[in-house]
């Protein structure tokens, strides 16, 4: 894509330049052979039509030939020179001398070699500095780290970047990005200053105002852009990293769920569903505060997990959450399991055309509820019907581009959809749609189909949904899984345009394919050697037995249940020094956030993390990962929590060797 943008700027800078009668075969050639978008910039800028400008001006009134003889610094005395052009429009030679330096100035500020010595200035000795706007010092308290900062542009991190981008696009900041501006002005004049007259001086003032003017000014422009490509890449790469890991999270699996999406005043909306995700019931109760009616709830909760024989409870992470986990361990509920699930985008997705279309007679708070329950028994098949930037796992998500945000996103979906395979016989349309080689129409045929004709006993029966073409068969087979198929292999991630083969393997040894994929040391005896072909080589092969080990496994494991610790309510209830069990909701560049069960997470800040140097947060915890953290900060009126996670593993390591001496 960026080459195809690259050919079309191409295409246009030639047919610009060849309207100007400009267009030369060696020019041509340059920009043809050009692959780099600042050098291609570089060579049309001479040719760029051009607003009036003082150069332009200054042409206008006949002083482009002094400037050219006053570049080539041969002459002592320019007067004699200048009063030549002396006109009606021009009224004194020292008028002729500065028209002719502003030309001199557009020449060596659109100059190849000048461009290239002042950029890499920017990128070797480059500079950020931010300070707060005037006057704005109260109302950008929250950007008070960037008051007076500073930091070399090449070492700065992203978020930090983004951070100050965002506090200037408010207003409430102001960025500048600059090198030395006395070195890099030393570095143009030893490159183009060639004697010590007056021509050379006239040169030289020429140049210091070509750099303050439009070179700086114009690089400038382009290093913050580049910097901020640069920085939105790495948040992007961050976002696509916590999507991935909470997308493929450790699901419960087909059990009867009680979702529960707690709350204060307006009470806990609380749904039933049953192993396939189907809303049973609903009601709502109201057991904290103001109307604590603890003991109705509590009824309403035992006759509910009686009637509908509930394996598990899922409770939001919202308000109210650690109440509401309370209540359900006083409820005491015969075999089930509590967990506590991330809430985040659940009212964006009860708000949104695919919760209306599912639930066209519910109100929004169950729908929320729903989605609750159901991102326990399968995350990644709920989260997909949300838009992947309100799930609130990423930095800076709304500063960075939103088209490549969007697309990297997107990929991201399709590759972990893809990566745990779907089950063709349950998986919603919204689901099926990021399966490879199927898109909204294909996901509502195939549920249809189903609705139609029950449920799909073989993958080739996929060929008889509507609009189901060859191509798409082939993109989409091998993801989509049938549970307890005829065919075994059509429960694995065995493509079926290689069933033929496999069969040919099994008969080899004298066994069916059930056998083959229920036998290892079967498949081990296998020379896979004998099978290579011109369409399948030893690693497709190798592929193909690796699938066989685990038909029908779901690569994400099972959740676990977690408790917060007792007693630690809010943010007031912290005290330095204490170990507390959390929850990984988030991680950034600079570190990552947990729940503690407070209702506002704390940061654990990469330096924090491990008790040797790490460049990347994600090498030491991963997204919902359960750890013990100790508070080392607690700023009650910012809000603020800060955490250790090395401190409370060197406290437990300690604590571990005092017993074993104490034994």
């Amino acid at each position: 894509k960026k080459y195809e943008e690259l050919d079309k700027r191409k295409t246009s800078i030639l047919k610009s330049i060849e309207e100007q009668g400009k267009l030369s075969p060696e020019l041509s050639a340059q920009i043809q052979n050009c692959f780099d978008a600042v050098q291609l910039e570089d060579l049309y800028l001479p040719y760029k039509r051009k607003r009036k400008t003082k150069a332009s001006v200054a042409r206008e009134k006949g002083l482009e030939p002094l400037a050219k003889v006053l570049f080539m610094q041969k002459n002592d005395d320019v007067y004699p020179l200048a009063s030549s052009f002396l006109s009606n429009e021009v009224a004194s030679e020292e008028e002729a001398l500065e028209g002719a330096r502003h030309i001199l100035s557009e020449w060596i500020s659109e100059d190849q070699e000048i461009r290239s010595k002042v950029r890499y200035a920017f990128k070797k000795h480059a500079t950020a500095k931010a300070k707060v706007a005037r006057g704005k010092d109260e109302e950008a308290a929250k950007y008070r780290d960037y008051f007076d900062f500073e930091e070399p542009l090449n070492k700065i991190p992203s978020h930090r970047l983004l951070a100050i981008r965002r506090g200037e696009e408010e207003g409430l900041l102001r960025l500048s990005i600059n090198p030395d501006e006395e070195q890099t002005l030393y570095a143009l004049e030893r490159y183009l200053i060639q004697g010590n007259n007056e021509s050379s001086r006239q040169v030289l003032e020429a140049m210091k105002d070509a750099y303050k003017r439009l070179l700086s000014p114009s690089i400038e422009t382009e290093f913050r852009n580049t910097s901020k490509d640069k920085a939105d890449e790495e948040a992007i790469e961050v976002f696509s990293k916590n999507l991935r890991q909470l997308l493929l999270a450790a699901p419960l699996g087909q059990k009867a769920v009680l979702g529960l999406d707690p709350g204060y005043r307006t009470g806990c909306k609380i749904v039933v569903l049953n192993d396939r995700g189907d809303l049973l019931e609903n009601t709502t109760i109201f057991p904290h505060p103001p109307q604590k009616r603890k003991h109705e709830a509590i009824q309403t909760l035992k006759h509910l997990a009686d009637k509908h024989g509930i394996q598990a409870v899922a409770v939001g992470n919202g308000t109210a959450s650690k109440e509401s986990m309370q209540l359900i361990k006083e409820a005491q509920l015969t075999d089930t399991e509590l967990f506590l699930v991330n809430e985040s985008g659940a009212s964006i997705y009860s708000a949104s055309e695919i919760a209306r279309e599912e639930f066209p007679n519910e109100d929004v708070t169950v729908r929320g509820a729903v989605s609750i329950a159901r991102r326990l028994m399968d995350p990644l098949a709920e989260l997909v019907k949300i838009d992947p930037k309100s799930i609130g796992v990423g930095q800076y998500q709304h500063d960075v581009n939103q088209i490549k945000l969007k697309q990297s996103l997107n990929r991201v979906v399709e590759s972990c959809v893809n990566s745990v395979g779907v089950n063709l016989n349950t998986a919603s349309k919204h689901l099926l749609t990021h399966v490879s080689g199927l898109g909204p129409t294909l996901a509502q045929n195939i549920v249809d189909y189903r609705s139609t004709n029950g449920s799909f006993r073989s993958r080739a029966e996929l060929k008889k949904v509507a609009r189901m073409g060859e191509k798409a068969f082939e993109q989409a087979a091998g993801f989509l899984r049938i549970l307890q198929p005829t065919n075994p292999l059509d429960n694995t991630g065995v493509h079926p345009e290689r069933y033929a083969l496999l069969k040919t393997m099994a008969k080899d040894v004298n066994q069916s394919v059930e056998q083959l994929i229920q036998n290892k040391s079967i498949r081990e005896d296998i020379q896979l050697e004998r099978y290579i072909s011109e369409e399948v080589g030893l690693p497709t092969l190798k592929d193909i037995m690796k699938e066989l080990e685990k038909p029908g496994l779901d690569p994400r494991g099972k959740a676990q249940a977690f408790e917060f610790a007792q007693g630690i309510n809010s943010i007031d209830d912290l005290q330095v020094g204490a170990i507390l069990p959390g929850i990984v909701t988030n991680i950034t560049n600079f570190g990552c956030f947990v729940d503690i069960g407070v209702k506002q997470d704390g940061l654990v800040h990469i330096s924090e993390l491990a008790n040797r140097y790490i460049d990347n947060p994600s090498d030491v915890v991963s997204l919902q990962q359960k750890i013990q953290v100790k508070v080392i900060q607690v700023d009650r009126q910012r809000n603020r929590i800060q955490l250790s996670k090395k401190q409370a593993e060197n406290n437990v390591s300690h604590q571990s060797i005092k017993d074993l001496f104490k034994r």
